[in-house]
């Protein structure tokens, strides 16, 4: 690569990585980065999301504290994660590059309005007191399987879909749901890696470069993101996501 390429390639890595942090949807700043100096798309999203790996660990690590007392959930959900991970990355590699193209705007828009509605949603489950909403039930697991399975396949804005979710069937603060979304995330692009790796074509200088910047960029997000109120928050995860659904249905 030359150097201005890799300057950008980087400082979109470093872009990515923060607001993966935060909200998800990161892939949008690096994998359009990558067409533009002519990668061609599977390669390009095979590549990005390996390199997103250690940006989306490290924005975990920045939450650690927000994961005390997650245990359960977390190991609830990570197989939800784990196995719809497995089903994205094999669909990315088998079926036509425009197969969820239709859907994929459909689906953020859904999920900031369930972002939006989190305080209204929230007040009406805590009404119910039903004893397992405390995890959401099987309706959430199939959910953030169903997540895991885009997130596999493109990855652009999981972390929107993820929150609306949680917002809709979990009674819990804001952040500590942003930080179980970094974990899930987190397996979500780590076991596509895994298996991309396996099995087709990478690009390992980009691979590189976009983890040294993700990486920096989710420890820079995770301090930034642990200090937001949770109505800047939603805010951001909304303005994030429709930006989403545009750019994606464009």
């Amino acid at each position: 690569m030359q150097a201005l390429e890799t300057a950008a390639i980087a400082a979109a890595a470093v872009a990515a990585g923060g607001i993966n942090a935060v909200v998800g949807s990161g892939t949008l700043i690096t994998f359009p980065t990558l067409l533009a100096f002519g990668y061609p798309p599977v390669l390009a999203n095979v590549s990005n999301t390996i390199g997103l790996v250690p940006g989306v660990l490290s924005a975990a690590y920045g939450y650690r504290a927000e994961l005390k007392g997650q245990r359960s959930r977390l190991v609830k959900l990570g197989l939800a994660s784990l196995l719809g991970g497995v089903v994205g990355a094999v669909l990315l590699l088998k079926l036509p590059a425009d197969t969820f193209s239709s859907a994929v705007p459909v689906l953020i828009l859904i999920a900031c309005v369930l972002v939006l509605l989190q305080p209204r949603l929230q007040k009406w489950l805590a009404r119910r007191d039903s004893p397992g909403r405390a995890d959401g039930g099987i309706p959430l697991w199939a959910g953030v399987m169903g997540t895991g399975v885009y997130g596999g396949y493109f990855g652009a804005a999981q972390g929107v879909l993820l929150m609306g979710l949680f917002g809709t069937f979990l009674r819990d603060d804001l952040q500590r749901l942003n930080a179980v979304k970094n974990v899930l995330a987190s397996i979500v692009n780590g076991v596509a890696a895994v298996l991309f790796i396996a099995v087709t074509s990478v690009d390992w200088t980009v691979a590189g470069v976009i983890a040294v910047g993700s990486t920096l960029g989710g420890l820079i997000g995770a301090r930034v993101g642990r200090r937001l109120s949770p109505a800047v928050l939603r805010g951001l995860i909304v303005a994030v996501g429709v930006t989403a659904a545009v750019a994606v249905a464009v």
